[in-house]
């Protein structure tokens, strides 16, 4: 069994760059960048940042490229691919980026809280035609409007 699976959330450290394949197909590429807090030997917080290399296609590309920017904050799954090509200077290059297959836009930068209208936005690639053509689910919660007694509550 083999499995090629990640799954980050962090900030865009710049922003999306949308492009168009000779196919007609929109790519977009952008980078993120993750934090990891630890304690060193002295006990004191030390941070570490890694930088990831995205890269979004179809649909998903389009919608990243529309309402992301730099610093704003994403969950990003997808999988890990590593290309490589001769550079101009006859050097062989490699690049490790994500594929990301889903997108899922995080709360506004500039103190727009959770309630902002890009918080809890999903794009997912479609798994089929008909997905394309489906209106996009709502990010908003139905509450009962009666009181709900705890007596009531069978556990």
């Amino acid at each position: 069994m083999y499995l090629n699976k990640t799954f980050i959330i962090g900030n865009l450290t710049r922003d999306p760059e949308l492009k168009a394949l000779p196919s007609g197909n929109k790519v977009c590429s952008f980078g993120m960048a993750t934090n990891r807090f630890f304690k060193n030997k002295e006990g004191q917080r030390q941070d570490a940042t890694e930088y990831h290399n995205i890269v979004v296609f179809g649909r998903v590309a389009e919608l990243a490229a529309q309402y992301l920017k730099k610093g704003s904050q994403a969950l990003i799954e997808g999988r890990l691919q590593t290309r490589s090509w001769d550079g101009t200077d006859g050097q062989k290059k490699y690049r490790t980026e994500i594929v990301a297959e889903s997108v899922q836009f995080g709360s506004r930068p500039g103190g727009a809280g959770a309630g902002s209208a890009g918080a809890g936005k999903t794009a997912d690639a479609p798994k089929d035609a008909d997905a394309k053509d489906a209106p996009a689910p709502t990010d908003t919660i139905e509450y009962p409007s009666e009181e709900i007694n705890p007596d009531d509550i069978p556990f």
